[in-house]
């Protein structure tokens, strides 16, 4: 098993910057493809961004694409998001999650945090 921890989150202007980070302790966290998702009110969750275990690939939603950046230091066992140009639509609990698998599926994902609320205001 293993724990995650996010943190970062907060309340930023439109076209601001946010790092999101999930801190992992437990099982061995460099064999994990990690996931960054989110939940905006009255919506389900949706995939964000991936990375793959050794960190050599990621994958984006389309509408983040451009604008959010996943990376993960293993040392660390860390894993991040860097939100840029952020708009209202972002709002939403981010989630970080671990996988078997290098994903862009939600229900491929076992482990997840408690989330972290990003607030864009207009």
């Amino acid at each position: 098993q293993v724990q995650l921890v996010e943190s970062g989150g907060g309340l930023v202007l439109a076209g601001g910057s946010l790092r999101l980070s999930c801190a992992a302790s437990g099982s061995t966290f460099s064999s994990y493809g990690m996931g960054w998702l989110r939940q905006a009110p009255g919506k389900e969750r949706e995939f964000v961004a991936a990375i793959s275990w050794p960190g050599d690939r990621t994958y984006y939603a389309d509408s983040v694409k451009g604008r959010f950046t996943i990376s993960r230091d293993n040392a660390k066992n860390t894993v991040y998001l860097q939100l840029n140009t952020l708009k209202p639509e972002d709002t939403a609990v981010y989630y970080c999650a671990a996988s078997r698998y290098f994903s862009g599926t939600s229900s491929d994902y076992n482990y997840w945090g408690q989330g972290t609320q990003v607030t864009v205001s207009s």
